[in-house]
């Protein structure tokens, strides 16, 4: 399906250009919510940012959703696009797919469709961003400032799976799968070619590429609530993340994130 654009597109070759991505499966209606908190929340900032929905073949009935919720939201927050992949691969994929609709950003963020990040907590994000000219990991950290609502099971998983990253891949990240990375765009570019991930370890094979080229980044913890049906089954999910850490762990020893 065709992509649908602001029809002005110049700001994007200006200096400081945001593309931010928020991949979905089937979550026209998760995204409705959250879609127009968001929508209100950016039109009172002043960011050089498109906001890309990009579906991950979802079929024709939730495309035609998101299609008209879209042109709903840009009655907010004019700057939106929808990409529409051809098929059903992963998040990892669709979120590839769609930052390369824009080569030249000069910042790639995603954000979950969920609202598990609240829009304030993006846009503080977006400032670390700009303010420190790095790359940001949020991680969800309970601090002074931030607080975390995580079921039990996933508080599990989340501590579990960090280990098994340090071990496994040898990064060091207190959240790798946090549901929001925001990237400069010249850090992303250096490794984007060897991302291979379509799933949802696509996250932690784009940390490990970064670590390999030692690229750094800044983490910054981040309030985070958790909202019902998201996608990600810490008991069902779990064989098919570790299986996919072995595969990067494997391609990492064969060289073939450095650049």
């Amino acid at each position: 399906m065709p992509m649908l654009e602001k029809e002005d597109q110049s700001k994007h070759n200006i200096k400081g250009t945001i593309l931010l991505v928020t991949p979905v499966w089937k979550d026209s209606s998760r995204l409705a919510v959250f879609g127009r908190e968001l929508a209100n929340h950016l039109a009172g900032c002043e960011y050089n940012l498109e906001w890309m929905i990009a579906d991950d073949g979802s079929g024709s009935d939730e495309c035609n959703r998101l299609t008209l919720l879209h042109d709903e939201l840009r009655e907010t927050y004019p700057n939106m696009s929808l990409h529409f992949a051809d098929a059903h691969c992963g998040k990892g994929s669709v979120v590839r797919e769609a930052w390369a609709q824009r080569p030249d950003a000069n910042w790639y963020v995603f954000v979950d469709a969920d609202g598990s990040l609240p829009p304030a907590e993006l846009t503080r994000v977006l400032d670390a961003g700009l303010k420190s000219n790095k790359t940001i990991m949020p991680i969800r950290k309970r601090t002074e400032h931030t607080h975390v609502d995580l079921t039990l099971p996933r508080r599990v998983f989340h501590k579990l799976f960090i280990l098994a990253v340090r071990l496994i891949v040898a990064v060091r990240c207190a959240d790798p799968q946090c549901g929001a990375k925001m990237l400069k765009g010249d850090d992303y570019r250096m490794v984007a070619t060897s991302l291979l991930e379509v799933g949802l370890a696509f996250d932690t094979e784009l940390l490990t590429a970064l670590s390999d080229n030692d690229i750094a980044w800044k983490e910054m913890p981040v309030t985070w609530i958790e909202r019902d049906g998201g996608k990600v089954k810490p008991m069902r999910d779990a064989w098919g993340m570790l299986a996919a850490l072995w595969n990067i762990r494997k391609r990492q020893r064969a060289g073939e994130f450095k650049t």
